[in-house]
C-alpha cells in the first residue's frame, strides 16, 4: 500500500501556505479589533450599542467595497474575454458572477435580518 495519498502536494504548496497565513492574520486582526472594542467601551452591551450606532457607516463602507469589487471584476472580465473568447470561458464567468451575486445578497439579507 502506497502512503503517498496521505501527503497531498497542494497542502505543501507555498501559495496555499501564504493564503492560509493571510487568512490567519486577518482572523487575528478581527479578533484583536473586537477585543480592543470591548476594552474601550467596557462591556459587551456597550460594544453592541456602538456597533448598532455605527451600522450606517458600515453600510457605506460595504457599498464602497462592493463598488470597487465590481470595478475590478469588470476590468478582469474584459481582460479574460479578450484572452479567452470561447463559450466555456463565458459560461464559467457567468456561473462565477451568479455565485458572487448570490453570496452578496445572502450576506446583506442576513445583516438586514439581524438588524430587524
Amino acid at each position: 500500500m502506497n502512503a503517498a495519498w496521505l501527503r497531498p502536494r497542494w497542502l505543501l504548496n507555498s501559495r496555499v501556505a501564504r493564503a492560509l497565513l493571510w487568512t490567519l492574520l486577518l482572523v487575528a486582526l478581527a479578533v484583536a479589533a473586537n477585543i480592543a472594542g470591548l476594552y474601550l467601551v467596557g462591556s459587551i452591551a456597550g460594544w453592541e450599542r456602538w456597533l448598532a450606532n455605527a451600522a450606517g457607516y458600515f453600510l457605506l463602507w460595504r457599498l464602497c467595497l462592493y463598488g470597487a469589487t465590481v470595478y475590478g471584476w469588470v476590468w478582469m472580465r474584459r481582460r479574460l474575454l479578450t484572452r479567452e473568447s470561447d463559450a466555456s470561458a463565458r459560461r464559467r464567468l457567468r456561473r462565477t458572477e451568479i455565485a458572487g451575486l448570490i453570496a452578496i445578497v445572502a450576506l446583506e439579507a442576513g445583516l438586514l435580518m439581524q438588524a430587524v
